[in-house]
């Protein structure tokens, strides 16, 4: 796009540089060059006037009374009947440019010429002049145009990069804007969309949390109820609460496997990472931002830790959590990555603490809904981190609120999906 911008801006500069600088460059050397020859009729003239007073006075003609009208390098050529031509000035060359014979009294004839190489020259210095003033032309719209086509490249690079990012589930709202109206409303519609999609894809996974908690709750009602049944006296009766618990385990597997395969298709990005060096540098970069505050940020990281996430938006998420620190909460900020609880071998966590007072009990439910601070933020920061842990299959939750605690589960990837990363000894798939 930026290369398309300024090629169209450069050839319009050059053909409308041409288009004017040609003609220009020509009608500059043709008034060059009437100007010579104007000044030189005119002095061809006046000595014409001066010899014709001269031989109506019946004086001899003197050529030496009008060389003063004679131009440097000129010569003059005097023809009088009976008395043959007589010249006066520089000798003849090649290149001469010479005015009308003029008449004189008795039919005689007076000539002017002139060395054309000062002409020449002087047209040399206009068709440069005019040349130059051509390149600048055109260097001054190179340089217009690169300016221009950066300046329309760069926001168009920054909508399509939200726009990528918007369509693989990072729904932040981004207030740039670019003073081009077009592209503001193209801004101001990819907020709109983001906005949207972010309520959608919130209100699809809370029916999904809904539907499977009721089922789950429904199921596990159905399955005491039917080993009640098996230990009755009656062996038919048993025999068939067995059979029927044994469909509703499969059931709640079926399930499971649904929800599973629901997660991994939401986490197209995800990919194997390795999260002590992921959030060192992470680190890295928020460690300067707490120290110009007065506070302390402290990393406990597990070597070896593997996580199936998008990388882009394990950053995101753990930057809001460090950010909600940073402004809400108070003492040293831990950030922590360790493995997950041992019946749960398939998840690895990632908390972020600080020593503040802690989340009121009242706002602790709704700490991840939008528009829901406590501080008079915007309230969005908490609701996108959950929905960027929840779109790589993880979950975030707020698992102390005195001192706060936001944990982060991450699903562990399977060994046939790791390519490339050597797994540790103790994690080793058996």
């Amino acid at each position: 796009m930026r290369r398309r911008i300024l090629l169209a801006i450069l050839l319009a500069v050059t053909v409308t540089a041409c288009a004017l600088g040609i003609p220009l460059g020509y009608t500059a050397l043709q008034v060059v060059e009437s100007l010579t020859k104007e000044d030189l009729q005119t002095r061809g003239q006046q000595i014409a006037a001066t010899l014709d007073d001269e031989i109506a006075n019946g004086r001899r003609v003197d050529l030496s009374k009008v060389q003063l009208a004679v131009p440097p390098g000129g010569r003059l050529v005097v023809t009088i009947p009976g008395e043959g031509e007589r010249s006066y000035g520089a000798p003849l060359v090649e290149d001469m440019v010479t005015t009308d014979e003029l008449p004189i009294v008795g039919q005689g004839r007076v000539r002017l010429l002139l060395d054309a190489g000062p002409l020449r020259t002087r047209q040399a210095q206009v068709t440069v002049l005019v040349s130059l003033v051509v390149v600048l032309t055109i260097a001054a719209g190179t340089v217009v145009a690169m300016v221009t086509a950066r300046r329309l490249a760069r926001p168009l690079r920054h909508v399509a990069e939200r726009a990528t990012r918007l369509g693989a589930g990072d729904f932040r709202l981004d207030r740039a804007r670019y003073d081009l109206f077009e592209l503001d409303m193209v801004a101001e519609a990819l907020d709109a969309s983001a906005t949207a999609l972010a309520q959608l894809v919130q209100r699809e996974r809370d029916l999904v949390g809904d539907v499977s908690h009721q089922l789950r709750s429904r199921l596990t009602a159905l399955q005491l109820r039917l080993e009640a049944l098996t230990s009755v006296p009656d062996a038919d009766a048993a025999a068939e609460a067995r059979e029927a618990l044994e469909q509703a385990e499969r059931l709640a597997d079926v399930l499971d496997e649904l929800l599973a395969a629901a997660r991994e298709a939401r986490a197209v990005g995800a990919e194997p990472v390795d999260l002590a060096q992921e959030l060192s540098g992470l680190v890295e970069e928020w460690r300067g931002v707490f120290r110009s505050e007065g506070r302390a940020l402290r990393a406990r990281l597990s070597p070896g830790l593997l996580a199936r996430v998008t990388p882009a938006r394990l950053r995101e998420a753990i930057g809001v959590l460090l950010d909600n620190a940073l402004r809400h909460g108070a003492g040293t900020v831990t950030l922590a990555a360790r493995t997950g609880d041992p019946t749960r071998a398939d998840t690895v966590v990632i908390e972020v603490s600080d020593g503040g007072a802690g989340v009121p009990d009242e706002l602790a439910p709704h700490i991840f809904d939008r528009g829901v601070s406590g501080a008079g933020s915007t309230g969005l920061g908490l609701a996108l981190a959950r929905a960027l842990v929840d779109s790589d299959g993880g979950r975030l939750e707020l698992s102390t609120a005195r001192p706060p605690t936001f944990t982060v589960f991450l699903p562990v990837p399977k060994a046939g999906n790791v390519r490339g990363v050597k797994w540790p000894a103790e994690r080793s798939p058996r």
